[in-house]
């Protein structure tokens, strides 16, 4: 069974470049670029885990994790942050929203898929804290 990951990233290029990776891992993959079609991807088959870019144009993506904890039905579902703000203040921020994990950009897809095994095996953690 092939895991179903929600990508949200409105950079065209790196939207790209995480699906094809994805896709060529055998991972299931949903795309959003913005909020609202993030919200909209969660009407129909939950997502198993959420690649979720910080800085959506205007919009702050950290807002679809704060959102997905609020929601018991949800709040099990890992959220990873990908974002190029990789300082520390940045992390701190993405983890108090309530992201499970961070992966700075450029990409380090050893890093991600060690992060996505783990969330992958242990949804139960994605809750901040836990």
């Amino acid at each position: 069974m092939s895991h179903r990951i929600l990508v949200v990233e409105d950079n065209e290029a790196n939207l790209e470049l995480l699906v094809d990776w994805l896709e060529s891992e055998g991972f299931q993959v949903e795309t959003a670029t913005t909020l609202d079609e993030a919200f909209a991807a969660f009407q129909s088959k939950l997502p198993e885990t959420v690649l979720l870019d910080v800085q959506l144009g205007a919009q702050d993506g950290l807002t679809l994790a704060a959102w997905i904890r609020r929601d018991p039905e949800l709040r099990n579902i890992p959220v990873i942050a990908v974002t190029a703000h990789a300082m520390l203040t940045d992390y701190e921020r993405v983890m108090r929203a309530g992201c499970s994990a961070c992966v700075s950009k450029p990409i380090d897809f050893r890093l991600l898929r060690k992060q996505l095994d783990r969330w992958l095996t242990e949804p139960a953690k994605a809750q901040p804290g836990s």
